[in-house]
């Protein structure tokens, strides 16, 4: 009997692959299942050897759909997410699993995350809201840091001392039951990078199910909530615009996406990450500014963003 299957998505993860998955082998009643996005960097022989479930992809069809892979090759009442460039113990994951099992009206826990240096990252979320995305363009978030209104990300190291409920945790480290999973469909795959956790929280909450953060677990996650790379924002970009058209009304959909382009355009100009994130922004912007499609949830991707994501994602 298994328990929990622990589902790893990687992609050119070969440095940080086996640190991840090495305490989990072996382990009584923990099954882990490595989902490879065709990774040119060969990651898979990072846990050769490994009793490991191993699952090669013949193309990177984003983190979102790898998860789903993962999951339906198992079949163990609970599902334990983790990128590849985190690392959690065996009595955390059974931690995590101790709160679906003792409270059904949880669909999905997140634990503690901690950098290498054990200093703790901010991944309790609230919802988007466009609100918070203009105040966010314009820097204000830095001023008002522990206000709802002004930002999305909870700060505040109280809230990371006890076991609460949350919009949203961070997908870095999630436990969801396989219920919740079949109910769902799984994870949307229509995001192929960023954003997809927002939605599955989102979804679980529409099913009137909870999401707990539970700091009786954690999660090292290497590097920590590290901004997007350059490369990367147009797709952070669209996902946040498709994640609106898909959970909001039309207006409030345009609002946010008026947010975003404000967001962007400020980073455009002023961004203090130099001149690859400027231009970053640029790209993100003139995306923004394209027509929508009456009949698509979301705008066009470049080809440029999407080789972009390929080659710089690690799953996540």
């Amino acid at each position: 009997m298994v328990d929990v299957d622990v589902v790893v998505v990687s992609y050119n993860s070969r440095e940080v692959l086996r640190a991840c998955v090495e305490p989990l082998v072996g382990t009584s009643r923990i099954r882990v299942i490595v989902v490879d996005n065709a990774s040119p960097d060969e990651s898979l022989e990072a846990v050769e050897g490994l009793p490991v479930t191993v699952i090669r992809q013949r193309e990177n069809r984003g983190f979102a759909s790898g998860c789903n892979v993962g999951w339906r090759a198992g079949s163990a009442p609970v599902v334990l997410f983790v990128n590849p460039d985190a690392r959690i113990a065996p009595l955390d994951v059974r931690r995590l699993a101790d709160v679906l099992r003792d409270d059904p009206g949880i669909g999905a826990v997140g634990p503690r995350i901690v950098d290498e240096n054990a200093s703790l990252q901010s991944s309790l979320r609230r919802f988007p809201r466009s609100l918070s995305t203009f105040a966010t363009a314009v820097y204000l978030h830095r001023v008002f840091r522990h206000t709802s209104w002004a930002t999305e990300e909870i700060s505040d190291p109280g809230a990371y001392v006890r076991a609460t409920s949350a919009d949203w945790v961070s997908g870095a480290c999630v436990a969801v039951p396989r219920r919740v999973l079949e109910c769902l469909g799984g994870w949307d795959d229509g995001f192929f990078l960023y954003a997809e956790d927002i939605d599955l929280c989102r979804r679980i909450h529409d099913l009137g199910l909870g999401v707990r953060f539970e700091p009786a677990a954690t999660a090292v996650h290497v590097g920590g909530m590290s901004a997007p790379r350059p490369g990367l924002v147009p797709v952070l970009a669209w996902s946040r615009v498709r994640y609106a058209r898909k959970h909001s009304s039309p207006v409030r959909a345009l609002l946010e996406r008026a947010a975003i382009i404000v967001e962007t355009g400020v980073r455009a100009i002023s961004s203090p990450r130099g001149a690859e994130t400027r231009r970053g922004n640029a790209r993100a912007v003139r995306m923004l500014l394209r027509p929508f499609s009456a009949t698509s949830p979301r705008p066009a991707l470049d080809q440029d963003d999407v080789t972009d994501a390929i080659s710089a994602s690690r799953g996540s």
